[in-house]
């Protein structure tokens, strides 16, 4: 699967304003971007930590995953990202593995990204994301 490192890690909040407001006057990080991804109905707000991002998740409705999830669980860690080369081969070499896929093919994520989801029910109830660099 060659992972490079951890793209991100993903936390769904309530609010993006207040939470972005913690993030910057609390814990000192500075917010370089804020987007829409509209098929997935849910805003992102980025920070990096080193060289790791912290990308927080707000949904735009009750019916997207991020709404469903913050419904079910509340607020909280939603899922760790790992950096792949191909994030399509990797979802491939993850299923040849029987691990069972969210995603069968990469689709657009934030910040231009490729990616796919591994079922936490395959992953010992972690939410995976592979993430590759649009060629």
């Amino acid at each position: 699967m060659n992972i490079s490192h951890i793209e991100h890690l993903g936390i769904a909040v309530a609010n993006l304003e207040e939470s972005i407001k913690y993030y910057e006057g609390v814990l000192g990080l500075k917010c370089y971007a804020i987007e829409e991804v509209v098929d997935q109905k849910v805003k992102t707000a980025f920070f990096m930590v080193g060289s790791t991002k912290i990308e927080l998740l707000e949904s735009t409705s009750p019916e997207g995953p991020i709404g469903k999830f913050i419904e079910k669980k509340g607020p909280g860690m939603h899922h760790i990202a790992f950096a792949v080369k191909d994030t399509d081969a990797a979802l491939k070499t993850a299923e040849d593995r029987g691990v069972r896929l969210i995603d069968k093919v990469s689709r657009k994520g934030a910040e231009g990204l490729n990616i796919g989801f591994l079922h936490p029910k395959s992953t010992h109830g972690v939410l995976t994301e592979l993430c590759s660099k649009k060629e």
